[in-house]
């Protein structure tokens, strides 16, 4: 697992330029969580208390990135990549037929997307309705950048339970 792919936010960069590449450097941490395992390993429960995959983190990353830049932000008329639930849980994180291929293609389309639809976005303070809330591109893209991270938390446990991998 190398860190080669990622690219570090600038430390002088302003407000938008930082937060599109800190979400963009959470995006890239997922995918070198990710990186060189097995469909199978990518699809372990590693850590025997919890159901969590790194196939069903990168899932329900797609499914998030669609929600809030394509649902909420873009208004557009879109479902979940994986609709429903099951037993009380997002569909996504239930990968035991997944096909990590189609996973991670549905994840990188999300992720361009969402890029595409925050640069269509004026300024930060730029508010879009949503379910009787008004919610800025500011908050969507903290929100994102603390979803990945607290996810990439768990997606670094489950890498080291995988195959002792460690890295930041």
């Amino acid at each position: 697992m190398t860190d080669d792919q990622r690219i570090h936010p600038s430390k002088v960069a302003d407000d938008r330029a930082s937060l599109l590449s800190f979400l963009d450097y959470q995006r890239a941490t997922l995918a070198m969580k990710c990186a060189g395992l097995t469909g199978e390993q990518l699809k372990r429960r590693a850590i025997p208390t919890s159901q969590l995959t790194l196939l069903g983190l990168v899932r329900h990353a797609a499914s998030v990135e669609r929600s809030w830049f394509r649902l909420v932000m873009n208004a557009e008329d879109v479902r979940p990549p994986w609709p429903g639930e099951v037993d009380g849980t997002f569909a996504e994180f239930h990968v035991e037929d997944a096909e990590p291929e189609e996973a991670f293609e549905v994840w990188h389309e999300e992720c361009a997307l969402a890029r595409s639809v925050a640069a269509s976005f004026h300024g930060l303070d730029d508010t879009v309705g949503f379910r009787g809330e008004t919610i800025s591109v500011r908050y969507v893209l903290t929100h994102m950048i603390e979803e990945y991270a607290r996810h990439n938390g768990h997606a670094d446990l489950l890498r080291e339970a995988i195959d002792g991998a460690v890295g930041e």
